[in-house]
């Protein structure tokens, strides 16, 4: 048997949410700055506080309470939770202003936005931002919950949670999470449970033992030497291989290393939200540039006419083609290899009339450039939705090259691409983080 010492392991929880009754660190591109005038200086004294609070760390560490530990781990990880569900979308709603603004800038910078830099002008993109719809759940709204095991600050060598650093950094803890808010009661058991960090010990906790109250769908387990902080794939330790969740009517498939939004039931008003602008009707054939496993375009089969994804790999591509085959879904498929020669050969197939629609919904680096000026060069796509969960950064740069004017030697030859609305969907309470909506059109 390995030594107890020699493997740090990594839990995934997989399990069901249901919706409930509505009641720090600054991150790239949410800058702290303006958060004082969206909530009444609210934020402005939760910065101050934690400035305080800093000048006295190393003793708080020194005396080991986990209380202090637990507090940072919650304003690292929800940098929102101090404030009300709607003091929150205030904060939210002004990042993304920000944003647009921001946007805005660049745009007029190189001739494709108003030239004249007057203040209504250069307030035109926010005015297409549209009052955030909320997510239906606020507290313990996640499916999926990823867990290490590791010494806590206490010294426990069994701590259930979260790493976290030290304030000077020279040391890793792992810090329970039963207090952060998007958790769900379930998953919160698992992590106040003492366990050792054998798998067959792990998984008789959980299948027979005390742990069996947690009610977990499925345990998987991942991993690693300390030495070189390699991880090993998924391990199923008990339940099942696969998450299967309803959503709008459809039955997806999610294997552990896939990505799927956290919040089920945000998920269906994101769906549902991305047909509307997308204007969707069973005329419209959809060219999708997602990640994952192909939900937010399988959700819109039955409203559509054809769905070509693109990009779709590995385990991801397998989910997806399980969910359309036990949905009957027959007018969806997935091609790989050059964007550009499918696209070519995709159009060559099409009837004339059909309305063709882009949909973009990429995982948080963006869109590699090519495909980006695949998209904007294809000159028969006239619509685009574009999702984004971090509506700065890479995804600026992606929707400015989708916007800027013809450039023949940048290879953007098609004409350029106007937002016309966007829509922000709370998929993640007490976080800085949304999802945007973006409507463009040519």
């Amino acid at each position: 048997m390995a030594n107890r010492r020699s493997f740090l392991f990594r839990m995934a929880l997989f399990s069901k949410v249901r919706p409930l009754r509505w009641g720090v660190r600054e991150l790239k591109g949410w800058p702290w700055g303006f958060l004082g005038t969206a909530c009444d200086r609210t934020v402005t004294n939760m910065v101050t506080e934690g400035r305080q609070r800093e000048r006295t760390n190393q003793k708080e560490e020194s005396s080991q309470n986990l209380g202090f530990w637990r507090e940072r781990l919650a304003d690292q990880m929800l940098p929102l939770w101090r404030l009300n569900y709607e003091e929150q979308l205030k904060v939210k709603f002004e990042s993304l202003k920000k944003n647009l603004e921001t946007l805005e800038i660049r745009l007029r910078k190189i001739g494709a936005g108003d030239p004249e830099p007057t203040t209504a002008r250069s307030e035109r993109l926010c005015s297409l931002l549209h009052p955030f719809i909320p997510s239906p759940i606020i507290d313990g709204y996640r499916n999926k919950s990823s867990f290490s095991i590791n010494q806590g600050p206490d010294g426990n060598p069994k701590t259930v949670g979260y790493y976290l650093k030290s304030w000077g950094g020279s040391n890793i803890f792992c810090v329970q999470p039963s207090h952060l808010k998007d958790i769900p009661e379930k998953h919160n058991q698992v992590a106040q449970e003492e366990l050792c960090v054998q798998k067959e010990e792990i998984k008789e906790f959980f299948s027979m033992g005390p742990g069996a109250v947690c009610d977990l769908t499925s345990l998987y387990v991942k991993e690693r030497t300390p030495r070189h902080q390699q991880l090993t794939p998924f391990q199923l330790l008990a339940g099942e291989p696969y998450l299967f969740e309803e959503i709008l009517g459809l039955k997806v498939r999610i294997s552990p290393g896939a990505f799927f939004q956290l919040n089920t039931s945000a998920a269906e008003v994101l769906y549902r939200t991305v047909g509307e602008l997308g204007g969707v009707d069973p005329n419209t054939v959809i060219f999708d540039f997602s990640h994952g496993t192909g939900a937010t375009a399988l959700s819109l089969a039955r409203q559509t006419s054809q769905i070509f994804s693109m990009g779709l790999v590995g385990q991801a591509l397998e989910d997806a083609k399980w969910t359309a085959a036990f949905n009957g879904i027959t007018n969806w498929e997935s091609h790989t290899g050059n964007v550009k020669e499918i696209l070519s050969q995709l159009l060559e197939s099409q009837e004339d009339g059909r309305s063709l629609m882009a949909l973009v919904d990429p995982s948080q680096c963006g869109l590699s450039n090519r495909v980006v000026q695949n998209i904007r060069n294809c000159k028969a796509i006239k619509t685009l939705v574009f999702v984004s969960c971090r509506p700065y950064g890479k995804s600026i740069e992606n929707i400015i090259e989708l916007c800027r004017p013809p450039d023949a030697d940048g290879n953007l030859l098609g004409e350029p691409f106007v937002l016309r609305q966007a829509v922000p969907v709370d998929m993640f309470p007490h976080s800085l983080q949304c999802e945007l909506v973006m409507h463009f059109t040519r």
